[in-house]
């Protein structure tokens, strides 16, 4: 992450940045992301399958599913959308 911000870069792309990772390790990952996006305001395009830390990070979300968008918006748009409920959950609880 310091090399990539010794650049001064105005967007950061960052693929499965927590892969790996212990919960402690990927804890204090999303802390140093969050800090880093704010005091910097910089860009972060974050490709996850971690929904918990796409949601604990993320401004704006672009779901995929099968390579074609299924839903995007804020964090909570996307978590009470049905189409990514029934793609990553098995189905909408009625």
């Amino acid at each position: 992450l310091g090399i990539a911000l010794a650049a001064e870069p105005d967007m950061l792309l960052m693929d499965e940045p927590t892969a790996g990772m212990s919960p402690d390790e990927t804890q204090s990952t999303v802390k140093l992301i969050k800090r880093v996006k704010q005091e910097l305001d910089l860009t972060f395009l974050l490709v996850e399958h971690d929904m918990e830390i796409v949601f604990d990070i993320s401004d704006r979300i672009v779901v995929l599913n099968r390579g074609s968008v299924i839903a995007k918006g804020t964090p909570d748009e996307v978590q009470d959308d049905p189409a990514v409920q029934e793609a990553y959950l098995g189905g909408v609880e009625e």
